[in-house]
């Protein structure tokens, strides 16, 4: 048994946001961190790792620095990195993404027991749709929103959160599981597990690793074939600051209806 993990390494969205003519992000330009809920799924791996003793791969699509985020991953525990790299890969959305990390996960290899894991959604993009579209595109069973997970044999219960509660349902593996951050709290690297990351196997994926993989076609993955197109993308203006009122008394509110009303805001 398995867990491979897709992880995605995102613009620090509490910087600058650089943007290329063509409507993309200039990630060159920018300070990128590990995306948070990618941190919840690979911390869920690690501890169906405690618990059952199992191999925990992870897997990102980028550029060939994103490398040094793997090797961060490793030093947390994970097993062994995958990079996904190649120019006909860049600028791809989530349809063109998910084909891309659905051949190199399915190139890997994916066994009766294994769980693919994946964080809800990214905060580049927000559309929570890369872990859902690759468990379509690799038939298999998934469930979306993961609060809980537990196994037993070839058995997952998972416990889903939704908007006014929460569902409990029970799915066979291999399958995908998409994971929100209210599943745990991601542990940190330690002085060991640094030590051992740079000792730990890291396989690169290129285009010619995948081209002949049904799933790869150059009419469909990259910027020329993803059918998302963008529009524009800027960075949105700074709010002011804010005014605070002391006190909860009649003053203080006759103070705040005169303010709005200086603003002709009532």
């Amino acid at each position: 048994m398995k867990i491979l993990v897709t992880v995605k390494q995102v613009p620090d969205t509490s910087g600058k946001v650089a943007v290329n003519p063509d409507g993309t992000l200039n990630r060159a330009s920018m300070q990128t961190i590990i995306n948070p809920d990618d941190r919840n799924a690979v911390e869920a791996a690690l501890a169906l790792k405690d618990e059952l003793g199992c191999k925990v791969v992870a897997f990102t699509m980028g550029p060939p620095p994103a490398e040094g985020m793997l090797r961060e991953l490793m030093a947390m525990g994970v097993d062994e990195g995958v990079l996904v790299t190649a120019r006909e890969f860049g600028g791809s959305d989530t349809y063109a993404t998910s084909q891309i990390l659905a051949a190199a996960i399915d190139t890997y290899g994916v066994e009766a027991e294994d769980i693919i894991l994946a964080g809800r959604q990214a905060i580049d993009g927000d559309t929570a749709q890369v872990g859902p579209q690759i468990a379509e595109k690799l038939h298999l069973p998934q469930v979306s929103y993961a609060a809980q997970i537990q196994k037993d044999n070839n058995v997952l219960t998972v416990k889903r959160m939704l908007e006014d509660g929460y569902m409990t349902l029970k799915v066979q593996t291999p399958c995908v599981i998409t994971c929100v951050k209210e599943l745990n709290n991601p542990r940190y690297m330690n002085i060991r597990g640094i030590l051992d990351a740079y000792h730990k196997p890291m396989t690169v994926m290129t285009y010619e690793t995948l081209k002949d993989h049904p799933l790869i076609d150059k009419s469909t993955i990259g910027l020329e074939g993803s059918p998302t197109n963008i529009l524009t993308s800027f960075t949105p203006p700074q709010k002011g600051v804010g005014m605070m009122l002391d006190g909860d008394g009649k003053e203080t509110t006759d103070k705040l209806a005169g303010i709005l009303a200086a603003k002709h805001i009532i």
